[in-house]
């Protein structure tokens, strides 16, 4: 049976990944999601970083010099950068494997295969490693040299031309949306393996595709086509055969989405609506005649909420159980209480902008919760003790692989006074700022 490569302490994590190495070689989002996905939740996490530094870091708002996307997509991590364009930097990354139960990488397929890099070469030193690769198209097929970012798999699953209006060209959400669903998938890949891992003692190879994984979302769409040879359309704000579920102005400027679908949640809001005969008009008394007939009862619903100002609407709705939610923006979101009751807006320590707040962790856990012990380091900050811990290499030989460009360092900045030995508690579930 194969074991886990260190101890539950060494990174002061008791989640339930720890006690698990990740050696994360992925760039931008998709690969570095999700290896944060597996950090969150214990796993110790060292990220291989280009000398350039990785393209994240120029995405997003930056304050004093820091990117604030790096802050948060890089957390719980120890970064070491490496130029992993000469035979030197890819033997260091050869050399860590085997301290490392995991690899991630999302480099175009073949690429690690010329450094020597592929799943094949770190089996030899590794033989039970788990290798969670993520590509545009997957590791094999006729598209698997082709460079893919998130969006152009997006566009090739079908999934782009579901979003927005249906008279307009299709649009896309202001976020690398592909690229994170594709790493949710990568995470759930990952410790699927190391769940068999342990059953078997055998590693293996994750084959997650940013095309595919956009794809899966489209299911309902698969066995609809084969049958019926129906092709699905963009609906804009309104989900198709469902009704009424859609967005509707309210008398003060603003939106509200209201998601009435099933019957009895229809006549709720008919009440709510202070029309009563509504709930069991012919036209509107089930599901699937209400989807027949969406164009009048969107109506009807768009003439109710417009005589009135959303927070009148909302009481009415939440006093009668409607589903029903006001479109908000990032500023709602800090004010609502509900984010602080669920510690889904954590202050985690910065060493360089003192806290930072971040995103909380999905899922919960009752027994075995995750944790945010930092947020995103430098470029670098994390090399000598990578490689003096990892590879025992003494200053001098750090010193010159770092003269000769083969890894860089971050030493001009220091971390914060943090008090005893240097560390700050973590932002655990339940830390509200």
């Amino acid at each position: 049976m194969s074991a886990k490569t260190s101890n539950p302490t060494a990174h002061g994590s008791f989640g339930p990944l720890a006690g698990y190495r990740v050696l994360d070689l992925g760039s931008t989002v998709a690969g570095p999601f999700c290896a944060r996905l597996l950090a969150d939740f214990g796993a110790e996490v060292v990220k291989v970083e280009d000398v350039a530094g990785d393209p994240v870091r120029k995405l997003g708002e930056r304050v004093d010099g820091k990117s604030l996307y790096a802050a948060t997509i890089l957390r719980n991590k120890k970064i070491i950068s490496i130029n992993l364009r000469t035979a030197e930097g890819q033997d260091i990354v050869r050399r860590l494997v085997p301290h490392f139960d995991i690899v991630v990488e999302n480099f175009r397929p073949g690429m690690l295969e010329k450094w020597g890099l592929g799943y094949e070469d770190l089996r030899k030193v590794r033989p039970d490693l788990i290798m969670t690769r993520i590509s545009g198209f997957g590791q094999s097929g006729p598209m698997a040299q082709r460079p893919g970012y998130g969006v152009i798999g997006e566009a090739m699953s079908g999934l782009r031309e579901m979003i927005g209006e249906p008279d307009r060209p299709p649009s896309r959400v202001g976020l690398p949306l592909t690229d994170y669903i594709t790493a949710v998938y990568a995470a759930f890949g990952t410790v699927m393996a190391i769940v068999a891992r342990e059953r078997t003692g055998r590693g293996q190879c994750i084959d997650a595709s940013l095309c595919e994984s956009a794809f899966s979302l489209m299911e309902a769409s698969v066995p609809a086509f084969a049958k019926t040879g129906k092709l699905p359309r963009r609906a804009g704000s309104r989900l198709p055969d469902s009704a009424p579920n859609s967005l509707y102005p309210t008398r003060d400027g603003k939106y509200i989405h209201i998601a009435a679908l099933a019957d009895q949640v229809y006549r709720r809001l008919a009440k709510a609506m202070k029309r009563p005969e509504l709930g069991t008009d012919p036209r509107f008394a089930d599901q699937a005649t209400r989807a027949r007939n969406v164009d009048q009862i969107d109506a009807l619903v768009t003439e109710w909420t417009s005589s009135l100002d959303l927070e009148e609407i909302e009481k009415r709705l939440e006093a009668e159980e409607v589903p029903a939610s006001r479109i908000f923006n990032m500023a709602d979101i800090f004010a609502h209480p509900h984010y602080r009751a669920r510690d889904m807006l954590l202050e985690v320590p910065d060493d360089d902008l003192g806290t930072v707040t971040l995103a909380g962790i999905v899922p919960k856990l009752s027994e075995t919760p995750g944790e945010v012990r930092w947020s995103g380091h430098r470029n670098g900050q994390d090399t000598q003790e990578i490689l003096a811990t990892y590879l025992g290499l003494t200053g001098e030989e750090i010193d010159k692989l770092m003269q000769g460009g083969i890894v860089g360092g971050d030493v001009a900045l220091q971390p914060k006074d943090t008090g005893a030995h240097g560390k700050r508690p973590p932002a655990k579930e339940g830390s509200l700022s």
